[in-house]
């Protein structure tokens, strides 16, 4: 039980062993610690093997007493010795215990002590709330770059995908053109060596015929042969009277010029009018000595025609010069 020392509103107790029947502050048979409630800790010391002595011999303690020894595990080790453990395994066993025991919070007494124990835990409570609030939202932003780089990941296999396809069809293309490249042009070679065919057969149909064509016109041949001969010397004879008469009216005009610059205007005009007879009969005769003994019709008609053109050019070659003549004199005399 506790014996009661100190004074008044400061007491301290004894924890001793007594008779019942003595006073609380009589005689003792053993003193087995100290408790002081109005200090932390309150229990300054206690004889934890003499207690249990006590306690194995039958002694009773009071409610206060009781509590006292339950907080320092007296009974716990009481408890452990008679299921047979060692001294080793009930300290441990009771030093665990208390540790356990000791993290547990110790309600405060007064309202101070709880309004200040209160503002910690909602201290606490909110900084773990944001400690939460920003883990979320560190975890949201995680999830929405993972959602992004996803998404990206996503278009560029969907835009590789496409290129591929793409790339996959061009290739298809490109297989295509060239399959019809080759098809088209072994369609065109056998259609050009049909064609060659095609026309090799009425070429060879076309040579057979010329060649019996001219058999068949071998022998009218070499008359026309002497025909074409007798044709071109007179071609020509008459490409030399040309020749002749071009260079005829250059001369004369010379001639003229330098007469003109000496005599009157009117003689170049009367010489001029008496060397064309002589010139007209030189072409006839010419004409007439290169004539064939025989022609046919048609000949002697183009002849005809050839004659007049070339008389016809000769006429204005000659007037050409007579008429500059005639110019000159009358800007002379003006």
């Amino acid at each position: 039980r506790l014996q009661r020392h100190g004074r008044k509103k400061l007491p301290f107790y004894h924890i001793v062993a007594a008779d019942v029947r003595t006073k609380r502050d009589g005689r003792i048979i053993e003193d087995l610690g100290r408790f002081n409630p109005t200090q932390e800790p309150s229990l300054l010391r206690l004889e934890t093997d003499r207690v249990i002595y006590w306690l194995k011999n039958g002694a009773q303690p009071t409610d206060t007493v009781r509590s006292i020894l339950k907080k320092e595990g007296v009974f716990y080790r009481l408890h452990l010795e008679r299921w047979g453990k060692s001294e080793e395994e009930i300290d441990a066993t009771v030093s665990a215990w208390k540790e356990e025991r000791s993290k547990k919070k110790k309600a405060p007494a007064t309202k101070a002590e709880k309004m200040k124990a209160q503002l910690k835990a909602e201290e606490e409570q909110f900084k773990k709330d944001q400690e939460a609030k920003a883990r979320a939202a560190a975890e949201k932003a995680l999830i929405e770059t993972e959602e992004a780089k996803a998404a990206e990941a996503k278009k560029e296999e969907e835009e590789a995908a496409v290129a591929e396809a793409d790339a996959g069809e061009k290739a298809a293309e490109k297989v295509e053109a060239k399959t019809e490249e080759k098809a088209d042009k072994t369609e065109a070679k056998a259609e050009v060596k049909a064609e060659a065919k095609a026309e090799e057969a009425p070429v060879v149909k076309e040579e057979k015929e010329k060649a019996e064509v001219k058999a068949e016109e071998a022998p009218g041949e070499e008359k026309e042969a002497g025909e074409d001969a007798d044709q071109k010397a007179r071609d020509e004879a008459v490409k030399k009277s040309e020749k002749e008469a071009a260079e005829k009216p250059v001369a004369e005009e010379k001639a003229e010029k330098a007469e003109a610059e000496e005599k009157p205007a009117e003689k170049p005009a009367v010489e001029e009018k008496a060397e064309k007879p002589e010139a007209e009969d030189k072409a006839e005769k010419a004409e007439a000595e290169e004539k064939p003994a025989e022609k046919p019709e048609k000949e002697v008609k183009a002849d005809k025609e050839v004659k007049k053109e070339a008389k016809s050019d000769k006429k204005e070659e000659k007037e050409k010069p007579a008429d500059d003549a005639s110019e000159e004199e009358s800007k002379e005399k003006k």
